[in-house]
């Protein structure tokens, strides 16, 4: 009986053990900042001007965080619809729609495509190099989370890219 209690606590202690060791994400000063470009050709804007301050568009975007919740309801609502006729996708169309519908929300509400390229001197050709770059550079910002989520409002699939970019760098990095 106690060789089983034994090997109960061992195995455990063992599975515990193997939870700890999960991907660990590394501190911004221990990752390399992925290089920006220097003016708005890249695809995705950043939220800091060159000079560390956040961009103009970045308020705007604060207020059309409602806009793009309103949008994901929509599409949210649409897509229950869909999924009544059609089982499987339509939860991930409903989805879909609801992010194209929040996007286009929330950059009319921080002054539309013009204005954000504008009022941003960086760029970024992916959002996995935005990610990183923001982690590393501007994380201690006291304004980061809002910069974090108006970039969210802006381009939804950040949403996704964010962390799994943070994790794919700390790992290259070796944690």
């Amino acid at each position: 009986m106690n060789k089983i209690k034994l090997a109960i606590v061992a195995l455990t202690a063992l599975v515990l053990s193997a939870c700890a060791m999960g991907p660990q994400l590394a501190q911004p000063y221990q990752l390399t900042a992925p290089p920006a470009i220097q003016d708005n050709s890249g695809e995705y804007m950043s939220p800091y001007t060159s000079d560390g301050v956040l961009a103009e568009w970045v308020n705007n975007a604060r207020n059309a965080e409602m806009g793009a919740a309103i949008g994901g309801m929509a599409g949210a609502y649409a897509g229950q619809k869909l999924a009544e006729n059609i089982p499987f996708i339509g939860g991930w169309l409903g989805q879909e729609i609801g992010n194209t519908v929040g996007r286009e929300i929330a950059l009319e509400m921080a002054g539309g495509e013009e204005v954000i390229r504008g009022t941003s001197d960086i760029s970024f050709n992916s959002l996995e190099e935005l990610s990183v770059w923001m982690y590393v550079t501007h994380s201690a910002h006291p304004h980061y989370q809002d910069a974090l989520e108006s970039v969210m409002s802006i381009y939804p699939e950040m949403k996704t890219a964010y962390t799994q970019a943070l994790y794919q760098a700390s790992a290259q990095a070796g944690f």
